[in-house]
């Protein structure tokens, strides 16, 4: 479908968020970082084709098979979720979410381009889809999250590389009704190895102070590197049982 390439071997070093590929868009050759995905989204069909047919991304498919998991240890149906999908994109997580069952999706990305290329991709997957900063949310915006009464947050490939710092995250978590699930994947380095930040500081935190409670968590490869290495993630499903105090959350920012 598309003429791609990855860096050569003696790039096999990059680090993740540095990863990139060069591709042919009407007879031009460009270089697009991996993160970069308001370059990626505009181009019909290259999120997938880059990182589900040529890197083999696994993550949807298995924070949707976890989440299903223990909503079934739990006698719970995905027709009883109204889901917040946070980093939404193009929508492939919504459509494993929507092939679930779950009856009620909103979206919501910080760029417009995911919004965008969701609409042109999945035509109706979403409820809503807001185009939002969840750090400086509109009153607007705030009604709009409220009233839906969300009780079940995914977000899937946007944490840990400062795609979405910890304050949006709290933000998308304090917008759920009390309890509901929780839902997401991160570099398993970033929650328990040597580059643990922001992200795993808080999540130890919610777990510590019982704000969050631990269901299941699961490592797999999310997906291969440029250079054909594993990238281990680590799933996890757990249940909201008290908001997150905002201040204390600006404090890792």
């Amino acid at each position: 479908m598309f003429d791609l390439t990855f860096p050569p071997n003696s790039h096999g070093d990059l680090d993740q968020d540095e990863e990139w590929c060069e591709v042919t868009v009407d007879g031009s050759r460009r270089r697009i970082r991996f993160h970069d995905y308001h370059e990626i989204y505009p181009i019909p069909g290259l999120y997938e084709h880059l990182f589900y047919d040529r890197l083999e991304c696994s993550s949807p498919t298995t924070v949707r098979t976890l989440l299903e998991e223990e909503l079934s240890a739990a006698s719970k149906v995905p027709a009883g979720l109204r889901v917040l999908d946070v980093g939404a994109g193009n929508g492939m997580m919504g459509a494993e979410l929507a092939d679930m069952g779950v009856p009620t999706l909103v979206g919501v990305d910080i760029i417009e381009e995911a919004a965008a290329a969701a609409e042109r991709d999945r035509p109706g997957l979403y409820e809503d889809y807001m185009v939002a900063d969840l750090t400086d949310l509109s009153a607007e915006d705030r009604g709009r999250l409220a009233e839906v009464r969300f009780n079940c947050l995914v977000t899937v490939a946007a944490l840990g590389f400062g795609d979405m710092p910890p304050t949006a995250f709290a933000e998308a978590y304090n917008s759920l009704e009390t309890p509901s699930w929780v839902a997401f994947n991160i570099k398993e380095d970033f929650l328990e190895g040597d580059d643990r930040g922001d992200f795993s500081g808080l999540i130890a935190r919610m777990l510590e102070k019982g704000a969050l409670e631990e269901r299941a968590r699961r490592r797999y490869r999310h997906r291969l590197s440029a250079a054909g290495e594993p990238l281990h993630y680590l799933a996890m499903v757990a249940v909201k049982r008290a908001d997150i105090p905002l201040e204390s959350v600006l404090r890792l920012d």
